[in-house]
């Protein structure tokens, strides 16, 4: 692991080949338990970083992908989950500082949102399209309202088998590690009863038994540890929990 900003404890930590976290705490001090922000960034020909933080943990976010990429301007795509600030709040401001990225988010979210909101415009990806980053390639799987929002859908990377699940998984701490073997359903679980925010539909079984034929080994996860493993069990396990 390297830390990237000593002041704010951001820290990068490769959690699959090629693939890298890219983490700032937030205490218990300032949030109850703690937190974490991560962000995710895809090395290879044509680099893609999933998240971009909100708005005002841009220069943290930016120092870490120079650290890992020498030069952010090499950003090839940046992609999101759903319309959040955690999600895409510093979109416009790597956009500006990475001339040749292009945003990669649901064909939802660019007719609802990035059209309007996105300074360039979007590339709308329909469900199981692929985009080629060179040796690896990632897949966008729909996923409306998992856990909210109309727009919502992951990314899936092939060669490493890793499943960008975004919210799915939120769990609380600071000071966790970057990855680890040990189930996370159970504090995911902890923390999604105490804070709500995820929607129950009659297809929410169905879309997440979609995301679990992938069978991922690395769960990436926005808030908290990312998860290597059978990824696939435990998507299915969310499913029980959800009772769906």
């Amino acid at each position: 692991m390297s830390i990237t900003n000593s002041e704010s404890g951001t820290n990068v930590h490769e959690i699959a080949a090629g693939i890298y976290r890219i983490s700032t705490p937030v205490p218990p001090s300032q949030m109850p338990g703690g937190f974490t922000f991560n962000q995710f960034l895809v090395v290879d020909q044509e680099p893609l970083l999933f998240h971009t933080g909100p708005r005002g943990m841009f220069p943290l976010v930016k120092e870490a992908v120079a650290h890992v990429l020498g030069d952010v301007a090499k950003l090839r795509y940046i992609g999101f989950s759903h319309v959040e600030s955690d999600e895409c709040g510093a979109l416009n401001q790597f956009l500006a500082v990475a001339p040749r990225a292009e945003t990669l988010c649901s064909t939802v979210a660019a007719m609802v949102q990035m059209n309007d909101l996105a300074d360039r415009p979007p590339r709308p990806l329909a469900d199981g399209e692929e985009v080629s980053l060179g040796s690896k390639s990632v897949r966008w799987l729909d996923a409306p309202h998992l856990p909210h929002n109309w727009e919502c859908g992951y990314l899936f990377e092939g060669t490493t088998r890793t499943l960008l699940c975004g919210d799915l998984f939120t769990h609380g701490g600071a000071d966790g590690p970057a990855v680890t073997e040990s189930e996370v359903l159970s504090p995911a679980e902890g923390f999604r009863k105490a804070m709500g925010g995820v929607a129950l539909e009659a297809h929410t079984r169905s879309l997440i038994e979609k995301l679990a034929s992938t069978e991922p080994a690395t769960l990436a996860i926005m808030h908290g540890s990312s998860y290597r493993g059978n990824g696939q069990a435990l998507l299915r396990g969310l499913a029980d929990a959800l009772g769906v």
